[in-house]
């Protein structure tokens, strides 16, 4: 594993954490809609991204 590809797993490591952490922390009272599953969302596709960068020059020499 390249280093660079270290980083981008590390980041995506952090951003699992913050869907888990945020939703039971900072947003217990927010009852509506754009509370944990907006959060979820903007998390989900942030990842889908990062795994873009990170897969892309898989097999590339």
């Amino acid at each position: 594993m390249k280093k660079n590809e270290l980083t981008w797993a590390l980041l995506i490591l952090f951003i699992i954490l913050l869907a888990f952490i945020l939703p039971y922390t900072l947003l217990t009272n927010v009852t509506k809609w754009y509370g944990s599953f907006l959060i979820w969302l903007v998390l989900a596709f942030i990842t889908i991204i990062i795994n873009y960068f990170l897969t892309k020059n898989w097999g590339k020499k």
